[in-house]
Order: structure tokens, then C-alpha cells, then sequence
């Protein structure tokens, strides 16, 4: 009779994302994800791959990582470099769970053959596009018309008076 145990199984789970602007919506998937394994791998969308999504963040790629890296939830930060690494990562990394949120839903079903796809439901009230949509008004290109605002709400308030 063999005496050594069975080594018991690591469960991986694995996610990517761009990761700007890190908000409460970005940590509670980061949260879910981790408490459906053992380990939690996140890629990281690097600046060149975004910008091949037409997409342009306002935190730098080393920036992003690093903040990521420091989320107790995560054990390790890869840079996303393309579509096309997923299913290399999923295997590379021994990954179980490949999570995502909701708005991906299908989008990586493709994956189902080396893991388990899992998409989870987004964090109501909070997106990095709306955060994004409301700094615009700081842009200075939206300055004059929020001065404009601002004249509005006072002639409005002496009226009142």
C-alpha cells in the first residue's frame, strides 16, 4: 500500500480585461472569479492590443498591471496581447475555469472543449465607458458648454430668489 497521498488538484481560473479606470465593478468580478478556484491568473490588456480594438485607455499598461497585481484576489498578471492567446494560456497554465463578464456572453464558448467558460453578471451602476463619458465633461473641448451649464443654473437660482 502506497503511504503519499494524492497530491489534491489546483483549481485555475483565468480571465482578461482591459482594467482602466479600476472601479468596484472591476474588483468584484476580480472577487467572484477568485472564489471559483484555488488560483486566479488576469491578462491584462495591453495599450497596443486595445488600440487593435479601437480602444484608448487613460492608465498606462504598466500602470493597469501593476494595480491588478496589488488585488490580494490575484495571483499572477499576464499581458493580453491578442484574441488568439486564450486558448494557449488556458493550457500553458493548467487553467480549470475561464471566467469573463456577461457582456462577452458566446463570445467564448469555443473554450468549452479545455475548460469550463463561465460568464458572470456585471456590477450594476458602474462602467468604465460611463466613468469615462462623465470626465469628458472636464475635457476642455466640453469646458464652454459646462460654463454655459453654470450660467444657466444661476440665472435660474436669481430668479428664484
Amino acid at each position: 500500500m502506497n503511504a503519499t497521498a494524492a497530491e489534491p488538484t489546483v483549481r485555475t481560473v483565468l480571465t482578461y480585461g482591459t482594467f482602466d479606470l479600476f472601479h468596484i465593478g472591476h474588483l468584484n468580478l476580480l472577487e467572484r472569479l477568485r472564489g471559483m478556484g484555488d488560483r486566479l491568473i488576469v491578462g491584462v490588456s495591453t495599450d497596443e492590443f486595445n488600440a487593435t480594438k479601437g480602444k484608448r485607455t487613460v492608465i498606462p499598461f504598466a500602470e493597469r498591471s501593476r494595480l491588478v497585481a496589488a488585488i490580494k484576489h490575484v495571483d499572477q498578471v499576464i499581458p493580453e496581447t491578442s484574441w488568439d492567446q486564450k486558448r494557449d494560456d488556458i493550457q500553458r497554465y493548467g487553467v480549470s475555469v475561464f471566467g469573463i463578464g456577461a457582456d462577452w456572453q458566446g463570445r467564448f464558448d469555443d473554450l468549452k472543449d479545455v475548460c469550463e467558460v463561465v460568464y458572470l453578471p456585471r456590477t450594476q451602476g458602474i462602467s468604465t465607458t460611463e466613468l469615462k463619458n462623465a470626465l469628458r465633461v472636464l475635457d476642455q473641448s466640453h469646458v464652454k458648454d459646462l460654463k454655459h451649464a453654470l450660467d444657466v443654473i444661476s440665472t435660474i437660482i436669481t430668479r428664484l430668489e
